[in-house]
């Protein structure tokens, strides 16, 4: 048997976000692997108490032995974010350059587990060394700090792994794109770029920061009151330019929300924001006169919990706004999220705040590269075959028919799980399926999509709940009426309901002999079908519904 290097996507295909993606090398059946990137995405409201999502990782768990290294490209939470719920079943090595080191350590932090000896720090451009795997790091440009591609050098070829990224030519932190070495790396060869699709329909460029900054500082020099910003918290090139906003407008900034002070600090700790004013504490802002002051907050996605959310409800502890202020939202409005932001703009406008957005004003580029940058990339690494990942099925579709116009021989569509060949073979193609889906953290515990909590959470929320409690005598009889208690139902006269389920329930448990085990399951489930029913015909839910035989 021959080696091989295989490619499989745990996360990140088929969707925006949840980024996890192996890379196997080794004969069949004897692999050794490591994992690129370890993401989550978030829930929206079909998803009742649940928050973060991230990828199943019982594929690689199962291989943990093979498991070499976590290489990380980048600490946006789609590509970070699970470390703390995967790692601890892997115990393995993670390699990432400091600025992400430093959010990974702080991670890490607040689950009480010391990361040290397992987090090996790459210095920019650094190369590591894995066994049959030679990974370069390159610094590319993003929404984020250091954000990196990876050349993934094996003895059957070349991959090329970009991560996220665009071409900024004025990226304000950080050095532009890296394209002579690109243009190195593709004549070297590369058999096959694993390349982010999430802008693949959008044309032109993606645009520059400074171009961003230039119009933020006209936006907010014609401003007389109060202005608060809220972006992308990781965006720290975005923090910068609203640190130099305030300083060109006479105005002093307070950082706002909790992930904005975690990442000016780990930006700080890394050598960057130095030569930028001091924010001053909310606390103290409020002192401060509304035409002197800018607020730069979280919560740009409408997130309930997020700092612009809680401003706008005024139930924020230090900030307050009022009429004549001024709210920017200096990012883009993330598919899923349209629904949020429209009330939480309409509740601000109410209010008689000006509201700017990107449908109104320039004060938002993406991170990821347009059609003309994918151009770029795909004339510098001229691949053989080419893997579009994170975006969901139209993006990947779209991408594929874009790489067929650029002339690439073997397009590869990929979904999570799906094993692709990448070499010894005349071209990739996938052979063979891993095991793969969704894991939802649901309080403290990681349950699966179709787990009995999530199912009666969602039941509870549609349907409501109807609790039943009937007390037994020793003669096997009801005794007095059921207590009967009813949740999100919705009843317009609540004596008449019950009196018309009590005649149901005594109806039914007269066919039981109530004092009886044996009879008791099935005594509980009549009663259970005989409620949901009555509710049903009553007010048109089937509640999620407990009984409960109590004897006397």
């Amino acid at each position: 048997m021959k080696d091989e290097l295989i490619f499989c996507p745990l996360g990140g295909s088929g969707e925006i976000g949840m980024n996890m993606n192996l890379f196997g090398f080794g004969k069949p059946g004897q692999h050794k692997w490591i994992i690129v990137d370890i993401g989550v995405t978030f829930a929206d409201e079909s998803i009742p108490g649940i928050d973060l999502i991230y990828p199943d990782p019982g594929f690689i768990i199962d291989k943990k032995e093979s498991l070499l290294a976590i290489v990380l490209t980048h600490a946006h939470e789609d590509h970070i974010g699970a470390i703390t719920q995967i790692w601890p079943k892997l115990n393995c090595k993670i390699f990432a350059t400091p600025f992400t080191a430093a959010l990974v350590v702080e991670k890490f932090r607040e689950k009480n587990i010391d990361i040290s000896t397992y987090l090996n720090i790459v210095q920019l451009n650094g190369k590591i060394n894995l066994e049959n795997f030679e990974i370069d790091f390159i610094t590319l440009t993003h929404s984020i700090l250091e954000p990196n591609g990876l050349r993934i050098k094996t003895p059957l070829g070349n991959v090329l792994h970009t991560g996220d990224w665009k071409c900024d030519p004025d990226p304000l932190i950080g050095k532009k794109i890296d394209s002579d070495k690109l243009k190195l790396i593709g004549k070297e060869g590369v058999l096959t770029m694993i390349c982010d699709s999430t802008n693949v329909f959008s044309i032109g460029r993606s645009g520059s920061e400074l171009s961003v900054r230039k119009s933020l500082l006209k936006i907010i020099g014609r401003l007389k009151k109060r202005v608060i910003i809220t972006s992308f918290a990781s965006n720290v090139a975005r923090m910068e330019t609203i640190f130099y906003c305030a300083e060109k407008t006479g105005r002093q900034i307070s950082l706002v929300g909790r992930s904005m002070h975690r990442i000016y600090k780990a930006a700080r700790q890394c050598g960057y924001l130095k030569n930028v004013i001091d924010p001053i504490d909310p606390r103290d802002a409020k002192k401060i006169s509304r035409d002197k002051i800018i607020y730069l907050c979280t919560g740009s996605q409408g997130e309930p919990m997020g700092a612009m959310n809680r401003i706008s409800n005024y139930n924020h502890p230090d900030v307050f706004i009022e009429k004549d202020d001024t709210v920017i939202f200096s990012s883009k409005i993330i598919p899923g999220n349209e629904k949020k932001l429209s009330k939480l703009h309409n509740t601000l406008v109410l209010e008689g705040v000006e509201v700017i957005t990107e449908e109104n004003e320039f004060v938002h580029v993406s991170g990821h590269p347009n059609r003309e940058d994918l151009k770029d990339m795909y004339n510098w690494i001229n691949p053989k075959s080419v893997i579009p990942v994170h975006g969901e099925h139209r993006h990947i579709l779209e991408h594929l028919s874009f790489a067929k116009e650029m002339n690439v021989p073997y397009p590869v569509k990929v979904k999570n799980g799906d094993i692709i060949k990448i070499a010894p073979c005349e071209k990739p193609e996938v052979f063979d399926k891993a095991p793969s889906g969704k894991l939802y953290v649901d309080g403290n515990i990681s349950v699966f999509e179709d787990s009995k909590s999530i199912k009666e959470r969602k039941n509870l929320s549609i349907n409501g709940s109807l609790e039943v409690t009937i007390l037994v005598n020793n003669k096997g009889n009801i005794y007095d009426s059921p207590v009967i208690s009813a949740k999100g139902l919705p009843i317009e006269n609540l004596e008449e309901f019950k009196f018309g389920l009590e005649k149901e329930i005594n109806k039914t448990a007269r066919t039981f002999a109530l004092n009886n085990i044996n009879q008791e399951e099935n005594a509980i489930n009549a009663i259970k079908t005989v409620c949901r029913k009555f509710t049903k015909e009553q007010v048109g839910k089937r509640p999620f519904t407990n009984i409960n035989l109590v004897n006397i």
